[in-house]
């Protein structure tokens, strides 16, 4: 929505073209506010209702920004809205349900139609069933799409049937890659959105923001664009034209100063980001950096720092618009037009990085001098957790003892029909993936000139290690093939296998029979060039997860255990019996300067990008008419109709009150989306392969979690199945259990929950900190909602994830200071009762809430717990039974 009589509002002129846009400099006190914030401000200005409501949200920003603090609650409409299929499937799953739900409620069901554009992006489905082999590639393809043909063809439906949709088929690329390459516009335009403008009136120039559904969206921060990651539900209220409350967030700026010495990369940065903002503690916060070391990054460096942001809690890690953004933007083939619009829009609104424009006011300002980061890992299981390269085997062996494991057990395995023995941290899988680093072209100019001469030097990964190459998009693997090194890849087993996220998102496929065999005997690794490396995510098969540039993936694939000193290890022989070191097939800087300058042109992203929209044969084939309403096959086991709005009236009712809620689940700290929802694998003794079986679908075409994230049967009785998930109530057994106190025995979780819904007796979940971290999966709210989970108790909760549980009608409730299941005395097998709250003015009342807790044998326990609905609009959402039923009352 733009206020068109708004008296903010001014004519821009581009190289003599005119646009009408809303400069901040109106408001006073806007010329020190950090780049965020200006973005925020603008936003408020443009789409305010009227000029004293824009006036009074432009005083909220601009107070808190001044003050350095969190300030009170605006409104922000994304300008667009990102989705990769595994969240965007059920998203237009509950479009089209909500069509269904409106006709119903005697509404147009047209009405429910996105109002901006939105661009979904099939990359979360491929799995590397097949790697290491020239066949690879079309051989993934081809399972990919026998797999999902019912999701595409709903897909294909969505885009002909909804406006505003593009949707890019499998095979192309992973989506926050092509929102860098292709769809963001730094500068966005009435014109581009698609919205009519009366004949003479100028288009409205505007700051391209956008909210996506998957958690890495900030990537797009590297260039300019403010977005961050929301959960599905979420981004479908915004897709309708729903503003996002949110309060005005504490900004926290990290001053570059210095550049990056030789060999040092910017994943080696995003990794030292995501130490050193994890410990200063900005969950919550937006991060932007300034300073002069700023200039010394490329745009793609700078995406690869701020996709590595949710790692560290932040919202965003923006970075200004400068010369490196728009080379940028030319580079990828934006027009002459757009780059102009992009200076002069930046330059017009303070967003332009000026060294002499008056310093800006930040909550904290932590410095990082670039030339101080080096080569990094970060592991066995969290981001955050970096480790010098230099002291990569050291913190190895530190795991080793720490877990109480024999570092010098060995076990036999017989691999490609040799006998070998292998021990703790033994390589499994090393993959050169994910969009944190496909999308710098430094980086895989790098990991290119190490393959080929480790290839040279006759050196080969050990026969036991999975070889994956999963790039970003197509200019990705044409610059490999240009710069003459995919050779070099493909000799040491580096085949492309898929365009896709693949083991970023844990679609690394089985590891080798040998080692899946021996995986309850040592512990195996995984190395890859991704952002995300939780416990159980890689591969069921794998315990220790690390993350490291494209460059190292290949070294340690080449040295086959974590058990190895990289720096002084010779990683192997030439033919002559002379040793390879690592610093022997290190490429310098010099030479990946050369290859940057003959390789890296406008025309490498042009070809890489054309037919970006096509598919292929089999996409192509898929048929749909567009029609109203979608119907629906009941024989389907990938889509089906969802319950959210069974029973809806037109009026909401108040929420039913937590009265005698007993603990689905026990949980500890750091318990992660990927522990909530389902993910990965279908396990055969699930609850989610019995129903499949009893449907008649063999267990080779389970499929995955989140392949089958439209079918909410599937989803909901895969809700806690993490086979890493400890629930103290499951009394040592892992994975998706629970004690039924009902039935007075640890039953699958599902099966427990279901006997409660037949008993009318509500669920809870109890956790501790930080619950609820991780991807932005919408599902890890759903299924609890679907399993009859009414609150959530934990120490602190995730942004996002909070967010989502007020979405689905969960009430998200936080441990007072101080504190928590241990400090209270309660094991989880209480009853809970939540005294009653009220929502009538949006906000709760009482902001804290007192809870009981009833043991067995009657005694209780008294305490008390916030009420974490932040803001007036989440409360609204809460009283409303969730953000879907909330949005539709709101279209009726």
């Amino acid at each position: 929505m733009t206020n068109k009589t708004n008296r903010f509002a001014a004519l821009l002129d581009v190289q003599g073209k005119k646009y009408r846009y809303y400069p901040v400099s109106t408001v006073a006190g806007s010329e020190t506010l950090p780049y965020a914030l200006t973005v925020l401000l603008e936003n408020v200005l443009r789409n305010a209702e009227s000029d004293d409501a824009a006036e009074e949200l432009a005083s909220r920003v601009v107070a808190a920004g001044r003050a350095g603090e969190v300030g009170s609650e605006i409104e922000f409409s994304p300008a667009r809205v990102l989705f990769q299929d595994f969240t965007g499937v059920p998203v237009f799953v509950d479009f089209a349900v909500m069509r269904e739900a409106c006709a119903k409620l005697g509404g147009d069901p047209t009405k429910i139609n996105p109002q901006i554009p939105c661009d979904l992006v099939i990359d979360h489905s491929v799995i590397a069933d097949e790697a290491g082999c020239a066949g690879a590639l079309a051989r993934n393809m081809e399972l990919e799409f026998s797999r999902n043909r019912e999701r595409y063809e709903f897909l294909k439906w969505a885009q002909q049937s909804f406006d505003n949709v593009r949707i890019v088929p499998p095979g192309a690329g992973i989506c926050h890659q092509l929102n860098i390459e292709q769809f963001a516009h730094v500068a966005m335009t009435s014109d581009a959105a698609g919205i009519e403008r009366a004949e003479g009136e100028p288009p409205v120039a505007y700051f391209d923001t956008l909210v996506g559904t998957d958690s890495h969206t900030p990537t797009a921060n590297g260039i300019g664009v403010l977005g961050w990651g929301v959960g599905g539900i979420e981004a479908e209220a915004a897709a309708l034209g729903q503003p996002i409350t949110t309060l005005v967030p504490r900004v926290v700026g990290v001053r570059l100063v210095g550049a990056l010495a030789d060999g040092v990369c910017a994943m080696d940065v995003a990794l030292t980001f995501a130490q050193t903002l994890r410990a200063k503690g900005v969950v919550g916060s937006f991060v932007e950096c300034f300073g002069p070391g700023l200039a010394s990054l490329s745009a793609t460096q700078r995406a690869c720092i701020a996709n590595m942001t949710p790692e560290y809690g932040s919202t965003c890690t923006l970075f200004p618009v400068d010369e490196q953004t728009l080379a940028y933007l030319r580079l990828t083939g934006r027009t002459a037009e757009q780059v102009a619009l992009a200076e002069a829009y930046a330059k017009a609104q303070g967003f332009w990085n000026d060294p002499e424009a008056p310093e800006r006011i930040y909550a904290e300002v932590i410095e990082l001098d670039l030339g101080s980061v080096e080569r990094s890992l970060a592991g066995p299981s969290r981001p955050h957790d970096r480790i010098p390269l230099s002291g990569a085997r050291d913190r190895f062996l530190a795991v080793c003892a720490e877990r109480g494991l024999d570092r010098g057990k060995r076990v036999p395995v017989e691999v490609g029909g040799e006998a070998r023995e292998i021990g703790h941290g033994a390589i499994a899988i090393a993959a050169v993936t994910s969009c944190t680093t496909a999308t710098d072209p430094r980086m895989m100019l790098a990991c290119g000139l190490v393959a080929q001469k480790a290839s040279a030097a006759g050196l080969s990964p050990k026969p036991w290690v999975k070889t994956i190459l999963a790039p970003g998009s197509k200019a990705t693997e044409l610059l490999l093939e240009r710069a003459g090194l995919m050779e070099g890849l493909r000799s040491l087993g580096f085949h492309t296998c898929g365009f896709g996220c693949m083991s970023c998102i844990g679609n690394s496929g089985p590891v080798a029979d040998a080692l899946h065999d021996v995986a309850d005997e040592i512990e195996l690794a995984s190395v890859l060039s991704g952002n995300r490396n939780f416990e159980g995510r890689i591969s069921p098969d794998v315990s220790q997860n690390y993350l490291a540039a494209p460059a190292l993936v290949i070294a340690y694939a080449l040295a086959g255990t974590m058990d190895v000193d990289l720096l002084h290890d010779a990683l192997g022989t030439r033919a002559d019996g002379t040793p390879v070191h690592l610093a022997d097939i290190w490429p310098t800087d010099a030479e990946i300067d050369a290859l940057m300058a003959s390789c890296v042109n406008e025309s490498l992203y042009a070809d890489g990008a054309r037919g970006l929209y096509d598919g292929d044969a089999a996409w192509q084939e898929l048929g749909s008419e567009p029609t109203d309403t979608f119907a629906w096959d009941e024989a389907s086991t990938y889509v089906r109709r969802a319950p959210y709005f069974d029973g809806m009236t037109r009026e909401p009712s108040a929420p039913a009150p937590v009265k005698g809620a007993y603990a689905l689940a026990r949980l500890g700290d750091f318990i992660t989306t990927d522990h909530i929802s389902p993910a990965g694998s279908i396990a055969p003794d699930s609850p989610a392969a019995r129903y499949l079986e009893e449907r008649g679908v063999a267990p080779a075409d389970f499929n995955t979690y989140g392949a089958r994230r439209g079918n909410h049967e599937v989803m909901m009785r895969g809700t806690f199945a993490n086979v890493k998930l400890q629930n103290v109530l499951a009394d040592g057994k892992k994975g998706g259990w629970t004690r039924d106190f009902l039935a007075g025995e640890v039953r699958p979780l599902f099966d427990a929950a279901m006997g409660y819904e037949a008993a009318g007796v509500p669920l809870v979940v109890v956790a501790g900190k930080m619950y609820g971290s991780g991807s932005s999966r919408d599902w890890a709210a759903k299924g609890p909602a679907l399993l009859g989970v009414r609150a959530a108790f934990a120490e602190s909760f995730e942004r996002i994830h909070r967010s989502n549980l007020i979405g689905m009608g969960i009430l998200p409730l936080q441990f007072q200071e101080g504190e928590s299941v241990e400090a209270l005395g309660l094991d989880g097998t209480e009853r809970y009762t939540v005294e009653p709250i009220d929502f009538s003015a949006g906000l709760p009342e009482p902001r804290v809430v007192g809870v009981t807790a009833e043991r067995a044998d009657g005694t209780t326990v008294a305490f008390e717990a916030t009420v974490r609905v932040d803001t007036p609009t989440e409360g609204r959402y809460y009283a409303n039974g969730g953000i879907l039923p909330f949005v539709l009352r709101q279209l009726l």
